[in-house]
């Protein structure tokens, strides 16, 4: 059974997005994951030092309803929505200057997309806690 992030880091998530896991003919997975998986996440910006810098920021992935799936035993949906959590505090300062509703990001397992997602709306970004 997954414990919400919410209630384990003690604020909201940072953003939502509405994703989409690549068919195995487009590069992607095989099996979908499950509630609990954590790729890295990236974004384009030609700002960075580092333009393919990979970043700890994981989905908590909802149902249909918007609510966080709680079964951590079977594959999530292909599409859908999930709240995304900026692990490091730190990058918080970063990301609250480049990510905004409409911004293309990707699920990342090493080199490799895994997923296509939209930011569709900002939670606690700006609000939660910058450093540790």
């Amino acid at each position: 059974m997954h414990e919400t992030l919410d209630k384990k880091f003690g604020h909201p998530a940072d953003f939502r997005v509405s994703y989409r896991f690549y068919d195995p003919e487009e590069g992607g997975r095989n099996i979908i994951p499950a509630q609990g998986y954590r790729s890295d996440f990236w974004y384009d910006n030609p700002d960075y030092p580092n333009p393919r810098q990979l970043f700890m920021i994981h989905p908590e992935f909802e149902d249909i309803y918007g609510n966080v799936i709680f079964d951590n035993a079977k594959s999530v949906n292909r599409s859908g929505t999930a709240r995304m959590w900026i692990l490091n505090p730190e990058f918080r300062i970063t990301h609250s200057k480049w990510i905004h509703i409409g911004l293309t990001g990707y699920f990342m397992e090493g080199p490799t997309k895994v997923a296509e997602c939209i930011v569709i709306e900002i939670l606690g970004l700006q609000t939660n806690q910058k450093s540790k």
